[in-house]
């Protein structure tokens, strides 16, 4: 039991941190998807995508995604593109948390003529 133990401890811990890091980066992901609905309306700016994603990382985010930053560059006049990034907490102490990055891409709402 005193060899297998520490296994079963560091097996559980890595399935939590696992866990951490898809909570984190589904967040993340949420957050730019709705950034990229918000900016890609007809008439909006890149900076109303971005609050918008701002405003779901506020709401939502709480612990689980540190450091949270929003980005709306590799937009242009036809396509709209947020992109969140952050770092997911770590459960062992003096270890860096894992690295999250996620983006939505979509092309803007225009008027066109037949």
């Amino acid at each position: 039991m005193a060899i297998v133990f520490p296994f079963v401890i560091l097996l559980t811990l890595a399935v939590v941190q696992a866990g951490m890091w898809f909570h984190a980066r589904n967040i993340a992901l949420t957050a730019a998807r709705e950034g990229v609905t918000a900016a890609r309306t007809y008439q909006s700016a890149d900076a109303d995508g971005a609050a918008r994603a701002r405003e779901v990382l506020d709401r939502t985010a709480g612990d689980s995604l540190r450091d949270p930053a929003v980005s709306t560059a590799g937009s242009g006049a036809e396509a709209v593109r947020v992109t969140v990034t952050g770092t997911a907490p770590s459960l062992l102490p003096g270890i860096a948390g894992l690295r999250i990055n996620q983006s939505a891409a979509a092309p803007r709402e225009h008027w066109t003529t037949p």
